[in-house]
């Protein structure tokens, strides 16, 4: 994987080969994906995503299917 800057954060994996627009739209999705989602079994608690659609509650260790990239996707 290859060094990341404050400036082009996760889209730095991609060097040169894309533009402006296209990384600024891959940082904003990346960074809500990678983010702790509220979990829908404990509304205190916190869900973290394990694979496309796979979640793990942090406060009771339970996995449950969800969405695939956000739990509560704003529409």
């Amino acid at each position: 994987m290859g060094a990341k800057t404050k400036k082009i954060k996760a889209a730095g994996k991609f060097s040169t080969g894309i533009g402006v627009r296209a990384r600024n739209e891959y940082n904003s999705i990346e960074s809500e994906q990678r983010k702790k989602q509220i979990s829908p079994l404990n509304p205190k608690g916190k869900a973290k995503r394990i694979a496309s659609g796979i979640w793990k509650d942090l406060k009771s260790g339970r996995i449950f299917a969800g969405n695939a990239y956000v739990l509560n996707e704003k529409k």
